[in-house]
């Protein structure tokens, strides 16, 4: 049995202090409830969406690598809590710079998971590698950001190379979807005015563009590979868009454990019962596949386009 924690909050734009201050303060929480992995949402040590704004100079100024002072001092925090606390930051490696997340095991050991369909901005590149590994708990975790989790194929692979607690960082919710039946921006009054229209908060935050857009495939992620889904996400305003919460936890049978229903910060503890794993439906399933049958999945088509053309272009007819 492994009890995990999924944060949702708000992050201050370009301040890792204020929100290292947050990640403490909620890490704490969590662990007083029992938590031994504590997931915080993408890119949250720095703030997401505004970035794609800034000139290249600046985001230069705000990454770290993953020996800088914020993973440092987020390790050093999972020792004294004796937790694992996962974090999403930007990294940088020489020139190049990442959608990056780590998860600090409290024996000092630091994993740091590359997103793989980067869009953020033209000088953050994507990653090339899966990130699966061995925790005290008797998990096997795998980390997938954000976007890397609407690609089936990332999942499955995450699922082949051992993992059966899937880290899924977010900031989501409330996009501006060139898709028709996408997502849609929430607007920012409704966001703005929930201490006095709490409803409509809550009911755009669970809408179509809120917990509805989830519902059609975060489950299935979770069903079709049998692993445990820890799904973080940031809240409220990120720049000019509003981001929904519904932080939550999903088993292997794509059954949601425990989520927040608060239009708000949250920190949502659950249990994850490992000996679901083995005799999932998603387990077996990967247990009758073909591999000879899926060479076309490695092949290229010739209509590949890059992460930021395919989010933000709309398909030709």
């Amino acid at each position: 049995m492994l009890r995990a924690a999924v944060v949702q909050f708000e992050a201050v734009p370009d301040r890792p202090d204020r929100n290292l201050s947050t990640v403490r303060r909620l890490a704490g929480e969590a662990v007083d409830n029992g938590a031994q992995l504590v997931v915080f949402p993408e890119l949250c040590l720095l703030g997401y969406w505004h970035l794609r704004r800034q000139p290249v100079e600046r985001l230069r100024a705000l990454a770290e690598p993953r020996t800088g002072p914020s993973v440092t001092a987020v390790s050093a925090l999972a020792r004294e809590l004796d937790a694992g606390i996962g974090v999403g930051f930007l990294e940088s490696d020489g020139d190049r710079l990442f959608n990056a997340y780590a998860v600090c095991l409290p024996d000092g050991t630091v994993h740091v998971h590359r997103k793989l369909h980067a869009f953020e901005h033209d000088a953050i590149s994507s990653g090339d590698s899966f990130t699966v590994f061995d925790t005290p708990w008797q998990a096997r975790v795998g980390i997938l950001i954000c976007w890397d989790n609407n690609l089936v194929e990332n999942v499955r692979a995450t699922a082949l190379l051992g993992a059966t607690v899937l880290v899924a960082p977010h900031q989501t919710g409330g996009t501006n979807s060139v898709s028709p039946y996408g997502m849609k921006p929430i607007p920012l009054a409704v966001w703005e005015n929930r201490a006095t229209d709490p409803a409509a908060v809550l009911e755009a935050f669970n809408g179509v563009s809120g917990r509805g857009w989830l519902m059609r495939w975060l489950p299935a992620r979770a069903h079709d590979n049998g692993l445990f889904v820890l799904f973080s996400n940031g809240v409220g305003r990120d720049d000019d868009e509003v981001r929904t919460g519904n932080a939550m936890v999903l088993d292997p049978y794509g059954r949601i454990v425990a989520e927040t229903p608060v239009a708000d910060e949250a920190v949502v503890v659950a249990d994850l019962d490992l000996d679901l794993v083995p005799l999932s439906t998603g387990r077996r399933w990967l247990r009758g596949r073909r591999p000879e049958l899926y060479g076309l999945l490695t092949e290229r088509q010739g209509n590949e386009l890059s992460p930021r053309e395919v989010r933000f272009t709309a398909p030709s007819t």
